[in-house]
């Protein structure tokens, strides 16, 4: 990261001019590029895997509902903790007061698909038309509806057929879970070339233009990940500063390369060591990624408020906090929308009076903050995931529930008890 940012900023003063600097970024991004392609391409049977071994090892749909029911109020709270905590930010900071930039005109278009974001586009798009095209797509959603049918359907199924189904769906996991390693070596090359494209175009000025804008934005993240940890902390007293050491490095993908995809193979590697259970973290961890949001939610709020602050406009308390309400159903549907969080800004704008064109003074940026809010993302679902395995009781120690643990010694691939693990593991 810091290497990344030292041979950006380089780039930077030494290109001619803006179109040299971004023909010098887009070659730094055919590494970003490919190493997110490596990302995708394990995304779908990753999932998928996990979720079908996680979902037929239940005992009935009684316990998904139960699971279900609990993450999701999780999700529900967190989210509206995580829009107040950004409305509050904004309104003590006032990044957009006294605004010293050229503000654009207020009839100028974002063109982001605002379209996307409504009831019918969002409740039909989580059915998938195919397995394969959601796959294709790496539709998260999706492969969740499918393979919770499947998964189901499974776990209902007797006989040597389906005791055969079942280990074969648990040995595809253990085989993406390798082949996640072997991806995950080129995260350091991903990282390095995603930051030097970014400073490259961007500079390091413009940290300074928008000082405060992103100053308090990161302080409200701050605030939310403090919030978080300590909720964490009632639930899972001393083991929260494990899960914590645990989930730095799929923190640190997701805020280098702003990419959720990026750290989610990591994610699930980190919290089935912590000793989350396998049918937890493949149930949980994909349901959270489609709604719970917790950084972006932060954003949506500041952003808005933002942009009503810049163009002089009186929001009231009472505005504020419908907004806020309309904000935590709006956003759920962000999960399937391109650049969400940005759409979903622009969808509420009009409801509230609000230019749309105030986003062109934040996308100029919106790498730099979607860096932060990707890694909060992060953090709010394993700390939910983790939170719900607690509560379900599927919470184990360190080692019971490791899917890495394997006979390396003998120099074999096969998974074998892992209740005394050897000392090259403990060490």
């Amino acid at each position: 990261m810091v290497l990344g940012v030292i041979v950006g900023y380089a780039c930077h003063r030494m290109a001619a001019d803006a179109a040299a600097a971004k023909t010098i970024a887009g070659n730094f991004s055919i590494i970003t590029e490919i190493f997110l392609r490596m990302i995708k391409m394990i995304i779908a049977p990753l999932v998928f895997a996990t979720l079908v071994s996680g979902i037929a090892s239940m005992d009935d749909t009684k316990t998904i509902g139960r699971i279900g029911a609990k993450a999701l109020t999780w999700f529900i709270l967190a989210s509206l903790v995580s829009l107040s905590i950004g409305l509050l930010f904004v309104n003590l900071a006032q990044p957009g007061v006294n605004l010293n930039m050229v503000l654009p005109d207020a009839g100028a278009s974002t063109n982001l698909k605002t379209s996307a974001l409504n009831l019918k586009e969002f409740v039909t798009h989580i059915f998938p038309k195919s397995l394969f095209e959601a796959m294709a797509t790496n539709e998260i959603m999706q492969i969740l509806i499918f393979s919770l049918f499947f998964g189901i359907a499974l776990g209902k199924t007797t006989g040597s057929s389906g005791q055969f189904l079942k280990r074969s769906v648990d040995e595809l996991m253990h085989v993406m879970l390798r082949v996640t390693n072997a991806v995950m070596l080129f995260a350091p090359a991903g990282i390095f070339a995603a930051l030097a494209a970014a400073i490259t175009v961007q500079g390091l000025d413009v940290l300074v233009t928008y000082g405060k804008f992103i100053g308090a934005f990161y302080l409200a993240l701050l605030t939310l990940w403090a919030v978080l940890f300590i909720a964490g902390y009632v639930v899972l007293k001393g083991r929260m500063f494990d899960l914590a050491k645990g989930i730095r490095e799929p923190m640190m993908i997701a805020f280098s390369t702003a990419s959720s995809e990026a750290a989610y193979p990591k994610m699930i590697e980190r919290l089935q060591r912590f000793g989350v259970n396998k049918r937890l973290v493949g149930f949980v961890l994909p349901l959270g990624y489609s709604f719970n949001l917790d950084g972006s939610m932060v954003y949506q709020a500041f952003a808005a408020v933002f942009i009503a602050q810049a163009f002089d406009i009186h929001m009231s308390l009472g505005h504020q906090i419908t907004m806020l309400l309309i904000l935590m159903v709006s956003s759920k549907g962000m999960a399937a929308v391109p650049r969400g969080s940005l759409v979903v800004v622009a969808a509420i704008l009009p409801m509230f009076g609000l230019p749309e064109a105030g986003l062109l003074l934040v996308m100029g940026i919106d790498q730099f903050l979607d860096m932060g809010r990707t890694a909060t993302n992060v953090l709010g679902n394993s700390i939910a995931t983790a939170v719900v395995a607690k509560w379900e009781g599927e919470l184990g120690t360190e080692e019971e529930f490791d899917p890495l643990c394997v006979d390396v010694a003998a120099g074999h691939g096969e998974p074998v008890a892992p209740a005394i693990p050897s000392p090259a593991r403990m060490a």
